[in-house]
């Protein structure tokens, strides 16, 4: 069995809280025996896959598989083809230089208000880009595009491999 759910912003990508009062996929995925194939942070948004199925799971979760995941970013200020440059060749970070990803200044996606909104300031713009990994480390987007100047407002993971959130709302999920 997989899962395709529409993580909300804010949930914790696992089924118990461990005391920290934060929503967990168990509010939303009342399916015995499926766990997420990776993860995704509480300040993020979008696709998470749960699966029963062992070998799956390692094959979507481990780096060395190199299963490609998109992000929609929405980026602090707009970054310059340098910037985009610096992503597409890989960024250095405290734990070591990134693999290239795809990067790419996209038009604001036609996606669900996030809640709460991200804080919107008059004196500072900002953009969306398309940024496609194929490694997971903690928090590497938002550490990748703060390395180039632009720090992260908003980031929702749209595809993972070839499953995407097309028709899959906040706080739901479809069996595939």
């Amino acid at each position: 069995m997989l899962i395709l759910f529409n993580k909300p912003w804010g949930v914790l990508s696992q089924f118990t809280d461990e005391g920290s009062g934060h929503p967990t996929l168990a509010g939303f995925i009342d399916v015995p025996g499926v766990y997420p194939a990776g993860r995704l942070d509480r300040d993020s948004e979008g696709l998470l896959l749960l699966t029963d199925d062992g070998r799956l799971q390692a094959r979507i979760a481990d780096p060395k598989h190199k299963v490609a995941k998109t992000y929609w970013v929405q980026v602090e200020g707009e970054p310059d083809e340098a910037a985009l440059a610096a992503l597409r060749t890989g960024v250095r970070l405290k734990d070591g230089l990134t693999r290239p990803a795809l990067a790419e200044r996209i038009d604001p996606p036609a996606i669900w208000p996030r809640d709460p909104p991200v804080r919107f300031r008059k004196s500072v713009p900002d953009c969306w880009i398309a940024v496609t990994i194929t490694e997971g480390r903690n928090r590497q987007v938002r550490r990748m595009t703060a390395a180039v100047g632009h720090p992260t407002l908003r980031l929702v993971r749209w595809r993972v491999g070839d499953w995407t959130l097309d028709d899959v709302a906040p706080g739901t999920w479809r069996s595939v």
